[in-house]
């Protein structure tokens, strides 16, 4: 495993013991320079959905590489999120 697959299933890791129940993130594949993650959870649509994405954005700053979203696909049952690797 490359330490950015890494670093991102321990911000997986971090981001479900802080936000489950409410919101459980999911490592769903990996490229070269991005990742996506699924979303989902009983959280809130109308106030604070897109908070969720921001907050997993800084639980992998704290472990290493930054990152930014590239797309957001929302799903009946939250979102699937495609991230990218900053320098």
């Amino acid at each position: 495993m490359s330490s950015f697959r890494e670093n991102t299933i321990k911000a997986v890791q971090e981001f479900n013991k802080y936000r489950s129940p409410e919101a459980l993130a999911k490592l769903l594949t990996t490229g070269k320079d991005w990742f996506k993650i699924e979303f989902t959870g009983p959280f809130c649509r109308a106030c604070g959905f897109y908070d969720y994405f921001d907050d997993f954005k800084i639980f992998l700053e704290e472990i290493g590489p930054k990152a930014g979203i590239l797309e957001i696909n929302e799903t009946s049952n939250g979102a699937v999120v495609k991230f990218n690797l900053i320098n």
